[in-house]
């Protein structure tokens, strides 16, 4: 049983806010820069990046950020893991990362990203941009922007699905097991 707690059109909505929230913190996008976490924070990060030019002029460059290796329960998920390719083709040294991704639950996802950004350079600053906070942090980590709150049991699923990922409309569902 599942219940829809955004459909595309609330979707679409809270991702102008959050983008509106990036710039008024940042004092504008000069300095900006997205970095999704692949999966669905790639085109999330698209998104956001779309939403900012249409409001500030400026387009923050977007990359892709694989933290495959960086997990620290690799061996638990699969013995032979996949490497998709980290794409930053920007420098990211004295700018302002942020790193996008769909849901936030127990940090370790987020952990792994700023681990794979030091690898890559020394950003001014991490910011965290997520869709969907659900609690149960394991690490004491936190969003600085989040669409919604939902909090949960842990024995229900939070689903982000954004379109140019898995076709369809946009939208967040709750799956209760």
């Amino acid at each position: 049983m599942s219940t829809l707690l955004m459909d595309e059109k609330t979707f679409d909505r809270t991702l102008t806010r959050l983008a509106h929230e990036i710039i008024e913190r940042n004092g504008g996008a000069e300095n900006v820069v997205l970095v999704g976490i692949r999966s669905r924070g790639v085109p999330l990060a698209k998104r956001l990046s779309g939403l900012i030019c249409s409001v500030e002029g400026v387009t923050p460059p977007v990359g892709e950020l694989d933290i495959t290796f960086y997990r620290d329960d690799l061996s638990k998920i699969t013995p032979q893991p996949t490497l998709n390719a980290t794409n930053v083709p920007f420098d990211i040294v004295g700018k302002t990362v942020v790193m996008v991704d769909d849901v936030l639950f127990t940090g370790r996802t987020a952990r792994a990203g700023m681990d794979a950004l030091m690898d890559i350079g020394r950003a001014a600053r991490i910011q965290l941009a997520v869709m969907v906070d659900r609690g149960h942090r394991e690490l004491p980590i936190r969003a600085d922007y989040v669409g919604k709150n939902v909090p949960t049991a842990l024995t229900e699923r939070i689903k982000v699905s954004v379109r140019e990922f898995d076709g369809g409309e946009s939208r967040v569902e709750l799956f209760h097991m």
